[in-house]
């Protein structure tokens, strides 16, 4: 009896530990949304080279705590793709994140005789905030659609904005251009609507089936 109850306390400290996380994640995913259309608005409107590295370096942090809530949830659905999906997740988050950093220490402290247009060693022409990012959503959108553990909208926003996501890391790769409407519509309609939605999407349902 003393094996059992201790057994019955693991689990539901674990499933405690999970719900706060579910909440904390929640929140961050709401933060992730709000951070991502505040870096439209300040590289599109604003134009301004600090504030965008700021909020890009805020979402990716925030969107790392997503990516392990996401697992926590899809993991049932089938492991090993949840896995992959939580990796891709991680690396496009951090990626972003050190892809703003560097771009914040240059707002801050310009360069005196450096090209700035040189793609980033670390994320060239954003494969880690948009490419791996895009790649890791659609496998999430795919676990989404399949086990049903979050509402089926949410899937196929998922794959719309993986979508764009990847389709942006290909523009700037081959037409370079940001001007070019090949790059500046799916980057418009990702940073100002599909992927804030998907993330204030995400963060409601993880804070109510959390409840």
């Amino acid at each position: 009896m003393a094996t059992v109850a201790a057994a019955d306390r693991v689990r539901g400290a674990a499933s405690s530990s999970s719900v706060a996380y579910e909440r904390f994640a929640g929140i961050c995913a709401i933060g992730t949304g709000v951070a991502g259309f505040l870096y439209a608005v300040a590289f599109v409107i604003v134009r301004s080279d600090l504030l965008s590295a700021l909020f890009l370096v805020l979402a990716g942090l925030l969107g790392s705590v997503v990516s392990v809530a996401l697992y926590g949830r899809l993991k049932d659905t089938d492991a090993s793709f949840a896995l992959w999906a939580l990796l891709l997740g991680i690396g496009g988050a951090i990626g972003s994140a050190i892809h703003g950093a560097y771009d914040l220490s240059n707002a801050l402290h310009p360069p005196a005789s450096v090209n700035l247009d040189l793609p980033s060693q670390i994320d060239p022409r954003g494969l880690l905030t948009f490419g791996v990012t895009g790649l890791a959503l659609w496998v999430v959108a795919w676990l989404i659609l399949r086990g049903g553990q979050f509402p089926r909208g949410l899937g196929y926003l998922g794959y719309l904005t993986a979508a764009l996501l990847i389709v942006i890391y290909l523009a700037r790769l081959i037409v370079l251009d940001a001007a070019s409407p090949l790059v500046l519509v799916p980057a418009l309609v990702t940073g100002f609507v599909a992927s804030p939605v998907w993330y204030l999407w995400l963060g409601t349902s993880l804070w109510r089936t959390t409840r």
